[in-house]
């Protein structure tokens, strides 16, 4: 149940004087949301950041490097001036830390401060490897929600844990998906296997154990627990490891919160996360996205098909509006909220989905169709100095199609040059039969990865999301939108984030 935020209180004035932990701060939203505390209440008590790092100094240079250092943050670096260094001393604590280890891997006076400071944690950190191994994503999207609540429990002041997962935790269900937490051990598929956590754990671990060897069978080894990871997701109704942890991962929060004491548990579900669209730096964007990576196979001119229907809603996000969503949520379910009574039952997260596709949806179109006018307007130059004349993509709507078409060809052409490189010992056949091969396995790959997504046709449903922003005084819609309503797409992918994709992507 969202909790009603008073007319005249703003998301800002919750913040003063608060401690906070964010877990997976050197990603593209950590930082985004970071960025914008640090910018709307410079008076913010502290913000915890743990990041991997051998040691302390090791920890602030990471952070300066990867975090405080980049782009973003050039509107507070403008703001503070000279006095920008000694406000992020004074305001951010990089911790060498990680979530894969009790207390994050914190000891001593440094743990002792953190937990009596901390009123609000927000993990972030998660491998995002549809192909993990098993071991790795079980560490960090499960067991590192664990050793949050974990710590959660020694934080005497703590008003809320959020916790940042998918909306693609639903597999490849249909139709409108609600905002419902999931029930322990529930699964996608119908199974005589029954979903387990801790067993899965021990299954992990066990396997591990029993592939291990030395360095020579390390890759072997690399791709049985990938494969483990795989055949457990799609044995319980998951298309991946990566969504399949995730929602391990949510459990776990709902499991181990109970223990906490009444601390409220908020889980944010985004979909696909695009580039900043307003604050503080339009298209800003890091790391290569599920559609970015069709964005720029098709700007190298290195795509020419892909598995898509073109009618169907691309549900996406920008990242702003997911860290505004997070921020309000915070706010509605902490504000009201007294210290943590340990001898209270934590009520069910609340589940909020970050999306596009039920107030506004984005059919794949819009990307294809903007995407051909932006490289029409703005052509790439190839390595010979001229333009590189734009392609169309032959899009195909089924698998059927789109396989017997990559037969077609590449599988086939790619048999004769191999015959022929063999028969005639020609450099010529070889040097074409590797272009043509690299060409084929980039697509295969990105279908691979993204193919699911192109073809969901779930809707995800915002009711709580649409009372959250509803319950939100006018002001605070305005500084803190996540309404995506208000994006008109066609505008935003033409000149807000395939420039940006551009620009701070294939730099």
């Amino acid at each position: 149940m969202v909790g009603t935020m008073e007319e005249t209180s703003r998301i800002p004035g919750y913040f003063k004087n608060k401690g906070i932990l964010i877990t997976g701060a050197t990603g593209f939203l950590g930082k985004i949301l970071v960025e914008k505390i640090l910018r709307v209440q410079p008076d913010v008590k502290r913000i915890y950041l743990p990041v991997r790092a051998p040691d302390a100094e090791s920890a602030k240079k990471r952070v300066e490097t990867e975090v405080i250092g980049k782009e973003l943050f050039g509107l507070l670096r403008e703001t503070h001036g000279k006095g920008f260094r000694s406000f992020i001393e004074e305001k951010v604590v990089p911790l060498a830390g990680d979530i894969i280890h009790e207390n994050l891997g914190v000891e001593g006076p440094q743990l002792s401060q953190m937990t009596r400071e901390l009123n609000v944690i927000v993990n972030g950190a998660a491998t995002t490897n549809f192909y993990e191994r098993y071991d790795v994503a079980l560490d960090v999207n499960v067991m590192g929600v664990k050793h949050i609540c974990q710590l959660a429990k020694q934080c005497p002041n703590l008003e809320v844990v959020l916790h940042v997962s998918t909306a693609y935790v639903v597999g490849e269900k249909q139709g409108v998906i609600l905002e419902r937490a999931f029930k322990q051990g529930e699964t996608l598929r119908e199974t005589e296997a029954e979903l387990d956590i801790d067993a899965e754990l021990r299954l992990a671990r066990d396997y591990q154990r029993q592939v291990a060897g030395d360095d020579a069978e390390q890759k072997n080894e690399r791709k049985a627990v990938k494969e483990l990871g795989l055949a457990r997701a799609r044995e319980f109704g998951w298309p991946n490891t990566y969504v399949f942890t995730k929602a391990l991962g949510e459990m776990m929060l709902a499991r181990e919160l109970g223990a906490v004491g009444g601390v409220p548990g908020v889980i944010v579900r985004p979909s696909i996360i695009t580039s900043i669209q307003k604050e503080p730096l339009p298209g800003w964007i890091e790391g290569t996205r599920t559609i970015d990576a069709i964005l720029i196979g098709y700007a190298k001119q290195s795509l020419s098909c892909f598995l898509a229907d073109l009618q169907l809603t691309m549900d996406v996000i920008p990242g702003d509006m997911v860290v505004n969503a997070m921020m309000a949520a915070t706010v509605a379910h902490a504000s009201s909220s007294a210290p943590a009574d340990q001898h209270k039952q934590a009520p069910p997260p609340t589940v909020y989905h970050a999306t596009s596709s039920l107030r506004n949806p984005a059919p794949y179109a819009v990307l294809y169709r903007t995407g051909l006018r932006y490289f029409s307007d703005h052509p790439r130059v190839g390595k010979d100095g001229r333009p590189v004349r734009t392609r169309k993509v032959h899009f195909f709507g089924t698998v059927a199609s789109f396989t017997a078409y990559m037969v077609l060809r590449y599988r086939l052409p790619l048999e004769l040059l191999r015959l022929l490189s063999l028969l005639c010992c020609g450099l010529l056949f070889s040097r074409l039969y590797a272009d043509l091969d690299r060409k084929y396995r980039f697509v295969m790959r990105l279908v691979d990865l993204y193919g699911p997504f192109a073809l969901f046709r779930g809707i995800f449903d915002d009711a709580n999301v649409e009372r959250l922003r509803m319950a939100m005084p006018v002001a605070d819609r305005v500084e803190f939108n996540f309404d995506p309503k208000t994006v008109d797409w066609d505008d935003y992918f033409y000149k807000i984030h395939i420039p940006g994709v551009m620009k701070y992507v294939l730099n």
